[in-house]
């Protein structure tokens, strides 16, 4: 029997996102949010939501830009930092060590350490609640030769992304392919 627990925001698997940003004196800078993932396929495009609290959001506004860098599983820390810390007061690429990239396509940075780069121009707002939604339309995709694999997309085994647990505030990291879906007919 299953048991009503209400109304929550809470999905598994959620993502852990990287959102990188320039603010308006041109400082890069990132934070991490889980409520997001592709929502089109023509034209290509990512959502994230925001709230307007965040200091990545007024910069999303203003640059109508952003990029989405996805972590690995070494980097589990410092994906913490980047959500717990407010680029309004603190340098997170100074403090975290890790090394801030202007991206060729949009204006906004990503994270040089992290393999799996989405580079997104905004394309529509959308005003929820306490959250904004942001679609941003993927102009480019950067992905370090190394996790390159078959048919020359990214290898999410050698990525090792980092996966979130909404209301337990816990990190995870991905388990074993369980098949092919053109082979599990």
């Amino acid at each position: 029997m299953k048991k009503s627990i209400g109304p929550r925001s809470i999905v598994y698997p959620t993502p852990t996102f990287i959102v990188g940003t320039y603010d308006l004196a041109g400082k890069p800078n990132v934070m991490t949010a889980a409520w997001g993932g592709i929502c089109c396929s023509s034209p290509p495009c990512v959502a994230v939501s925001l709230r307007k609290a965040t200091y990545t959001y007024g910069s999303i506004v203003e640059k109508k830009a952003f990029t989405i860098s996805v972590p690995p599983e070494k980097y589990v820390k410092e994906v913490n930092y980047f959500g717990r810390a407010s680029g309004r007061t603190e340098d997170k690429f100074l403090v975290s060590g890790l090394t801030p990239v202007r991206s060729d396509v949009v204006d906004a940075p990503y994270v040089q350490e992290f393999p799996f780069v989405l580079e997104c121009e905004l394309l529509h707002t959308f005003e929820i609640g306490l959250h904004t939604q942001f679609i941003g339309e993927i102009k480019d995709i950067k992905a370090d030769e190394e996790i390159i694999g078959d048919k020359e997309l990214p290898n999410i085994d050698k990525i090792k992304p980092i996966i979130f647990a909404p209301g337990a505030g816990t990190y995870y990291g991905l388990g074993n392919c369980l098949g092919d879906r053109s082979q599990l007919q």
